[in-house]
């Protein structure tokens, strides 16, 4: 199995720490917030992980590496001087993720969820992780009834970041894209949420509530409470 490790973002909410340092490159406890991602995905036999760059994307390699020092072998997906969304760059990464289901995480999260708790195959289109709704986030994104996640509904969960999709999400999303600002550049730019709204609406996409740490790490005060432990 492989996986996507979003990281392409420009990180401005985290203005100064992000001028020089891509925010998954930001340490917590010692080492880069993508680490933790990666020796996760090492640790449930994923080898080949995709990572998508944009802004400072000169500074990944160096402090990565091949991924050799976590038993990966990383691949770089770079998207030009703009980030492409999400679902623009998981888009000009499936080439590189190839035609089997695969495990997307943000790069820019904190967790302990257990990632051979995942699914190696969804059910339908998408698995999705979620949390309970962070006060920065109190309506929360999606809901979720029983297995299958709801774009509408009760109760109301945040999106952790983390999911299993098959790359045939993406196989009508210009239909679902429409006339986006976005849409017609090459390559596309656009957001991956309007899809799974899409797929939700076919009761395709399955879900998990998860109730341990997890942090969205969008500003320098989270990631200095997450640093100290707190």
């Amino acid at each position: 199995m492989k996986a996507l490790v979003f990281a392409a973002g420009k990180g401005e909410r985290m203005r100064p720490l992000t001028e020089h340092t891509p925010k998954p490159l930001l340490c917590v406890r010692g080492k880069p917030l993508i680490a933790w991602h990666l020796e996760k995905l090492a640790a449930i036999g994923v080898r080949d992980v995709v990572v998508n760059t944009s802004w400072l994307a000169d500074r990944f390699a160096p402090t990565l590496g091949d991924g050799a020092h976590w038993g990966l072998r990383l691949h770089y997906s770079f998207e030009g001087d703009e980030p492409l969304e999400t679902g623009g760059g998981m888009l000009h990464a499936l080439p590189l993720l190839g035609g089997a289901p695969f495990i997307a995480v943000n790069g820019d999260i904190w967790c302990d969820h257990d990632f051979a708790m995942l699914p190696r195959e969804p059910a339908g289109l998408a698995h999705l992780v979620l949390v309970d709704n962070p006060d920065h986030n109190p309506r929360g994104d999606f809901a979720l009834s029983g297995a299958t996640v709801q774009s509408e509904g009760e109760p109301r969960l945040t999106f952790a970041g983390i999911g299993v999709y098959r790359p045939a999400l993406l196989a009508g999303w210009r239909d679902v894209i429409g006339d986006a600002a976005g849409a017609a550049l090459s390559p596309p730019r656009f957001k991956l949420a309007p899809l799974l709204r899409a797929a939700m609406r076919a009761e395709a996409v399955t879900g998990e509530r998860f109730t341990g740490a997890w942090t969205d790490v969008g500003t320098p005060e989270r990631l200095a409470a997450l640093d100290a432990g707190d």
